[in-house]
């Protein structure tokens, strides 16, 4: 059972918060162990494990990045440790941050130039991809969307890394 069958959902990559919260306390207390302390050891067994698998799914769901690997993963698409190659374009534009980044510590008045071109580079990854993120539904994304989400996830998951840096 994966993560959207658990919570009787459809496979999507950005998730409703607020039903989201609502559907997470009305399957804690169906899963809830302590409402199986009756039942029979394989039962309580199941109960534990579909929490366990519940509270996972909820802190996946929970954030948007970590929804779009999970589908990506359920895809075939995404592996954990791949070594993902990110287009040579993009790297430049990181390089270039990088080294306003060590300007930024000599000069702190710089802290908010960098701070605009890091989000500039997000809104220019996150253009191309919005529509499908925000609309994606199951069936109906072509391997090669599902292909540029994933180079979006993992540009992505280099900026934030360089906003790390800034903070």
């Amino acid at each position: 059972m994966n993560y959207f069958e658990l919570f009787e959902i459809p496979v999507q990559l950005t998730i409703d918060k607020s039903s989201l919260f609502q559907k997470f306390f009305e399957l804690s207390k169906k899963y809830h162990p302590d409402y199986f302390i009756n039942e029979s050891a394989e039962k309580q067994t199941e109960a534990l494990e579909k929490s366990a698998l519940l509270n996972k799914a909820f802190k996946i769901f929970q954030n948007t990045d970590e929804t779009i690997k999970y589908v990506l993963q359920l895809k075939g698409l995404l592996e954990e440790e791949e070594k993902y190659q990110l287009p040579p374009d993009f790297l430049a534009k990181v390089m270039d941050i990088n080294e306003q980044l060590m300007e930024v510590d000599d000069n702190p008045e710089l802290k908010s130039g960098l701070q605009e071109a890091i989000n500039k580079l997000q809104s220019e990854i996150y253009k191309p991809v919005k529509e499908l993120v925000e609309h994606y539904q199951d069936g109906h994304a072509t391997e090669k969307e599902l292909l540029q989400i994933k180079d979006y996830y993992y540009k992505k998951k280099y900026i934030d890394r360089i906003r790390q840096q800034v903070l």
